[in-house]
């Protein structure tokens, strides 16, 4: 838990978990995926136990992963025991071996998005301690309340993530925070998918969420995870390392909305021109560089 007081102490807004299961062995390597030791439901709990104003999230949640209403009260729980800081974040699912490695069956892409919406809609319902009557072709909740409700008046700004058109059209109907992510439909982590996340994608992204918004989008919080994060005064070099482990030319990771590396004042500069170019105002960076990307915090948070 020393992640979580160190990031409140160091400035960031939210600390996110990742949710994934598996552990070392044939399924990761074939992922190409980093190890999650803990699960993120209880460590949520834990970080939040630990802090006072820290916001607590996953980024994102694999609806596949939970049944629904058992996740809809475990969230709502965390919400009420951590004073209103819940942020939650839930996703369609991708890691194919992992769901191979669990048992779980992967369907297709257009049930998993289905019953991700479903999933959404009930969680919603959910926080704000309705009767619940739902009945979707995915998800059933009924003869019930909701308990607990959630304490934060409209419930908890929620995020859904994804890559896809009808993901981030889906998106940008239901979410408060919209995730932008690569196209993981490999089922692994690889060059086409870091190229799916190049500036050109990224603006495709967000006319795929402002059609899912519509009149809604200017109230919508846009998100995305800067997956190879690097503070330092040589930026070509760290550059031309990072393209060469991900298969892609260092030329593909300059102006990429998913990369940031160099000076403090680089990066700041970076983000700052990805909001005005893409309208990116949440930024997510790994625990590994929690020391080294706070003075970009100190920098730029409230603005």
């Amino acid at each position: 838990m020393d992640t979580a007081r160190r990031a409140e102490d160091l400035g960031y807004s939210t600390l996110h978990l990742a949710d994934h299961y598996f552990g070392p062995g044939p399924a990761l390597e074939e992922a190409r995926h980093p190890l999650q030791t803990v699960a993120a439901i209880p460590a949520m709990m834990a970080a939040a136990g630990v802090t006072e104003s820290l916001r607590i999230g996953c980024r994102v949640l694999c609806i596949d992963y939970h049944h629904p209403v058992v996740l809809a009260k475990e969230l709502a729980t965390i919400d009420l025991l951590s004073d209103g800081r819940l942020e939650p974040g839930f996703g369609a699912g991708w890691v194919t071996s992992e769901y191979e490695a669990l048992g779980i069956p992967m369907e297709p892409p257009g049930v998993r998005i289905e019953r991700l919406i479903e999933t959404v809609e009930l969680v919603r319902a959910f926080f704000l301690g309705a009767e619940l009557s739902f009945h979707g072709s995915h998800v059933t909740a009924r003869n019930m309340c909701a308990v607990p409700a959630s304490v934060q008046p409209e419930g908890p700004r929620i995020m859904v993530g994804g890559g896809s058109p009808r993901v981030l059209r889906a998106a940008g109907r239901l979410a408060d925070i919209v995730s932008l992510n690569f196209d993981n439909s490999s089922g692994q982590i690889g060059s086409d998918g870091v190229r799916s996340g190049a500036p050109d994608q990224t603006m495709r992204k967000i006319a795929w969420v402002r059609e899912g918004a519509q009149d809604r989008f200017e109230n919508l919080e846009i998100e995305i995870g800067a997956y190879f994060t690097s503070v330092t005064e040589q930026a070509q070099s760290s550059t031309e390392q990072v393209a060469q482990r991900l298969g892609v030319t260092s030329d593909e990771l300059r102006d990429h909305p998913h990369v940031l590396i160099g000076s403090v004042a680089e990066i700041v500069e970076a983000l700052e021109a990805q909001r005005e170019i893409y309208g990116i105002s949440y930024v997510t960076v790994g625990a590994s560089v929690l020391e080294e990307f706070a003075p970009v915090v100190a920098r730029l948070a409230g603005q």
